[in-house]
């Protein structure tokens, strides 16, 4: 999913990115994968020129929100 978010953002589409990333997310929620994450992350850098639609900030909110963190500290 990772890698789809980041074809879509490469395809200047946003919110397809978003999508994939938010999906992504929800697996890694599930089973922790540290390159799963390293890949969320650079699809969010990519998506910087679109950072004022919602549903980059709604990727925002995901990624760094605290669920992920404490997801991440339990790995």
């Amino acid at each position: 999913m990772g890698d789809l978010a980041s074809v879509e953002a490469a395809a200047g589409d946003p919110e397809a990115a978003c999508a994939r990333a938010e999906e992504a997310l929800d697996q890694l929620a599930r089973t922790w994968y540290a390159t799963g994450m390293d890949r969320i992350t650079q699809v969010r850098r990519a998506l910087e020129p679109w950072a004022d639609q919602e549903c980059v900030r709604r990727l925002d909110d995901r990624l760094y929100g605290w669920e992920t963190t404490l997801s991440a500290l339990k790995r």
